[in-house]
């Protein structure tokens, strides 16, 4: 089995993806923007190939190098794990005949509108959503459906450039940030009240072979907009005891279906609220900001090395242990500026030290970083537990407890 992995370098941990591959018994080729002495060693070694481009969504370029592999040694499967690198993926896979996640779905997992117009067709729940390339466009939308509403990019990821507006005059000011007036096109959306968390899958010919779920405390927008919060998210280990989540994996199959999703990661964003269940975002890749090492942490599985074996070999060997929780919590500089030290770790230490998975706590004299930068900017921490509730008051108490001190 050769597999073509797409960008192994950036994120750091792309080359978990690579190693999983490597530990199925993949012969694994890389390509990606850096030279190859930015690649970690012991990964540069055990690749079969790597070809350095100047851009991994550049289209032609990606092309060019995998034609030029594919004559080398044929190419059995191209898989890019990164939101942005999915529709060059998708569209190389294609003009080279190479098995994978089609254009058609990898395009309604980007385009916001066109997305949630087939999952309402398929009869999955979703705000209401149009794109627009106008303010005409986007007033008479809000004419339709009333305030609040969610100015987002078509096919952005994550809060990136996301706006609540609530009057007329914040949506004129959220479509001139977002350059509609020269030409971008945006997608506006109802906001939809309640929690918010995602399901996650791996998921092989279409059939939903292991998953997962995580919360979100407070919901990502308020999250990342706001300093004084430590945000938190953290999979559950009920998902398989609790009724609750049962229309969420019921809804998720029809996701899948309606996307046309054969064999590939999953991620769905979805809210619960006074409407009842609503999902928003949908990816055909992972969730980000290292989720999938919780998944690993919390079930006692290689989540990596099993997206390798649904890859390569259409089928999974460990399953979830859901045994326990497991989350991430942020912790935010006190202003903008350098980091210059910290306040109650000692207290963490000594209070949850046989919970803590890891942690990340920048040096003094880091520069720090915005509020908006994720939920891995600045410092962090992550636990688990076996019981939900008792994780959620352990990072609580961090937040109360650990200060990161900046100036």
């Amino acid at each position: 089995m050769h597999v073509v992995f797409l960008e192994p370098a950036f994120p750091a941990n792309q080359n978990e993806f690579v190693r999983g591959l490597l530990a199925v018994g993949a012969k694994v080729t890389a390509i990606g923007e850096s030279p190859t002495g930015a690649l970690p060693s012991d990964m540069l070694g055990r690749l079969f190939h790597y070809e350095q481009v100047p851009s991994v969504v550049d289209d032609d370029a990606v092309m060019r190098c995998v034609r030029w592999i594919h004559e080398r040694l044929p190419v059995d499967r191209l898989e890019a794990t990164v939101e942005a690198h999915v529709m060059t993926a998708a569209r190389v896979r294609e003009a080279c005949g190479i098995p994978g996640t089609s254009v058609r779905t990898a395009w309604l997992c980007r385009d916001k509108p066109a997305m949630k117009d087939a999952l309402a067709k398929a009869g999955v729940p979703c705000a209401q959503s149009t794109g627009a390339v106008s303010s005409d466009e986007a007033h008479r939308f809000a004419d339709s459906v009333g305030f609040p509403l969610i100015v987002k990019p078509r096919s952005g990821a994550g809060s990136a450039g996301t706006f609540k507006v609530t009057s007329n005059e914040e949506l004129d000011g959220a479509l001139h940030a977002s350059g509609v007036e020269h030409g971008s096109s945006v997608a506006i959306e109802e906001f939809v009240e309640g929690h918010e968390a995602f399901y996650d899958t791996i998921t092989i010919g279409g059939r939903v072979a292991c998953d997962f779920v995580t919360h979100y405390y407070p919901n990502v927008l308020e999250a990342m907009r706001t300093r004084w919060i430590s945000p938190q998210f953290i999979v559950t280990n009920r998902i398989d005891t609790a009724e609750d989540y049962r229309e969420v994996r019921e809804l998720g199959g029809k996701v899948i279906e309606a996307l046309a999703i054969d064999t590939s990661p999953t991620h769905m964003e979805w809210f619960f609220g006074p409407k009842g269940l609503r999902f928003s975002e949908i990816g055909c890749r992972p969730p980000g900001v290292g989720c999938w090492d919780l998944y690993c942490a919390a079930n006692e599985m290689d989540v990596y090395e099993e997206w390798a074996r649904a890859i390569c070999w259409g089928c999974i060997e460990q399953e979830p242990s859901r045994r326990y929780s497991a989350g991430i919590i942020t912790l935010r500089p006190d202003r903008d500026g350098t980091i210059i030290g910290y306040e109650g770790v000692e207290f963490v230490r000594q209070e949850f030290g046989e919970s803590l998975i890891d942690w990340h706590l920048p040096d003094p004299g880091t520069p720090t970083q915005s509020v908006e930068s994720g939920y891995m900017a600045n410092a962090w921490m992550r636990l688990r537990h076996p019981d939900f509730d008792e994780l959620r008051r352990m990072l609580d108490a961090v937040g109360q407890n650990v200060q990161v001190r900046a100036e």
